[in-house]
């Protein structure tokens, strides 16, 4: 019966040190190398000396969670697909599994975002398994870029255009029609700006930031006599 308990605490030892036996004494350790107790009392003896109360855990695996600002705008739900190594009842043998992890966005998530799933990653003897990190990047879009809770928006317009007024048609994120007419003279510092177009406020549904609408002006190559003629009657010297 003694035996069968030293051959139990030989393998403790060996998964903790290496091969050598536990009965060669270790300076230093704090452990004792008397093994004739029972295995509970081994771990407990390693726990008082260490200072550790649980097995080490694997580092963090991340991943990157790509979004669209129409996913970042409303929210949306996303499944990803991992492959990770799952261990049997006795936590000896382990078999690679496929796993669906369902992560819904937030309106108003942003770049850096952090999602976990605590305990995901592959299963191991004596090993806590990893968290699975999804990390949020946003997808570049066609018509807006994103700053902070804002969104901008760059319009490239004639310089007749700038003079005698536009009018700026959008789809939102959120996919309604936006027609905002402009009187004012664009220079090329202007700036539209439009409240409460922006991104959603995260914790705060019922704010957004703005919708800045910026532009560029497309001045002509050459100006022929008769036009700069023209020019100066209609502004002065």
């Amino acid at each position: 019966m003694t035996s069968q308990r030293r051959a139990t605490a030989d393998d403790v030892f060996a998964e903790f040190f290496g091969s050598n036996s536990p009965n060669q004494n270790r300076r230093g350790t704090g452990f004792s190398s008397n093994i004739n107790g029972d295995d509970n009392d081994i771990f407990r003896s390693f726990g008082q000396s260490f200072g550790v109360s649980a097995p080490g855990k694997d580092p963090a695996i991340k991943h990157t969670l790509p979004c669209s600002l129409e996913e970042l705008y409303q929210g949306a739900t996303k499944r990803v697909k991992i492959t990770r190594q799952v261990a049997d009842r006795r936590g000896l043998i382990t078999r690679k599994i496929e796993e669906i992890l369902t992560i819904d966005t937030k309106p108003g998530w942003k770049k850096g975002t952090k999602i976990t799933f605590e305990e995901k990653g592959n299963e191991r003897p004596n090993v806590t398994p990893a968290d699975v990190v999804f990390i949020v990047d946003e997808k570049p879009h066609s018509e807006f870029t994103r700053e902070g809770n804002d969104l901008i928006v760059t319009r490239r317009i004639s310089v007749t255009e700038a003079f005698t007024g536009y009018t700026v048609h959008l789809i939102t994120l959120d996919g309604r029609n936006l027609t905002l007419p402009i009187n004012d003279v664009i220079h090329p510092n202007y700036q539209k700006v439009v409240p409460n177009e922006g991104m959603p406020i995260l914790g705060d549904p019922t704010k957004r930031g703005i919708l800045k609408i910026k532009f560029d002006i497309r001045f002509p190559a050459r100006v022929n006599a008769e036009q700069k003629a023209g020019i100066r009657r209609l502004f002065g010297p």
